[in-house]
């Protein structure tokens, strides 16, 4: 099931796409699908972001051959670091270059969206907390990265959490290709096997820090081949099962 956000006659809604029409939802869908009643034809929609997080938990160095294009050890536990909700854009919106960055990276990646209340979750259990899976591009001023040392302000910037097109709740996310593309021109091409902690495991460690609330969104991490953007850029995250999320630089 693809589920969405949308904005109708000034209005939001979660929403349902099948094929051509959209069926809105009268409340969020994490606890139950609840229909209202009106269906829409999808090019009569404004889509939004498809979840509207309290936070953005994302994962470094997770994928091996990704590790060893930095040079850097696998980390013994998860590397967390958080991106602020006001990050978050939707498929189709503009990543804005921020001033004080001289260079602006791509990181196309899986992202999870939690569907129950996840509070030191064990991996087992990390399963029947996961709403679906999206798409999110983990836009990085890669230069700020290294000077800061810490993540905050080199992932944090207005528009650096594109996600998207919409939540696929029906995936098995252990082994699904992952393609970036910039202009057109292949960049990153991996798959999820090559992660060393996978969805579930990611689930559970998080939980051990922070409670994750329904609509939160962890970022998997990146495979290997990630560079920079320039202004006029089109770029397009792709993964198996899912669809294609596509932005521009400006």
């Amino acid at each position: 099931m693809k589920i969405s956000r949308c904005r109708v006659s000034g209005n939001e809604y979660y929403c349902v796409i099948n094929g051509e029409d959209v069926r809105l939802l009268s409340a969020p869908p994490f606890e139950q699908i609840v229909y209202n009643g009106r269906t829409i034809k999808k090019n009569d929609v404004a889509f939004l972001p498809p979840v509207s997080p309290s936070k953005i938990v994302a994962i470094g160095l997770n994928y091996r051959d990704h590790a060893k294009e930095f040079g850097k050890p696998m980390p013994e536990e998860p590397l967390i670091f958080i991106k602020p909700p006001s990050a978050v854009i939707g498929d189709g919106d503009d990543i804005v270059y921020p001033a004080m960055s001289e260079r602006v990276d791509y990181e196309g990646e899986l992202a999870v969206v939690i569907g129950r209340l996840a509070k030191q979750v064990s991996v087992e259990q990390a399963k029947d907390h996961i709403f679906g899976f999206t798409i999110m591009n983990d836009v990085t001023a890669r230069d700020l990265q290294a000077k800061d040392v810490q993540y905050t302000r080199a992932k944090g910037f207005d528009t650096f959490a594109p996600v998207g097109p919409w939540i696929e709740t029906e995936l098995a996310p252990e082994n699904l290709s992952v393609k970036t593309s910039v202009n057109g021109i292949l960049k990153q091409d991996g798959t999820t096997a090559d992660m060393k902690f996978s969805v579930y495991q990611i689930v559970s460690f998080v939980s051990q820090v922070m409670t994750l609330l329904p609509g939160d969104v962890i970022s998997t991490g990146t495979p290997p081949g990630i560079g920079p953007m320039h202004k006029g850029d089109s770029v397009e995250v792709a993964i198996q099962g899912i669809g294609i999320l596509h932005n521009r630089l400006v």
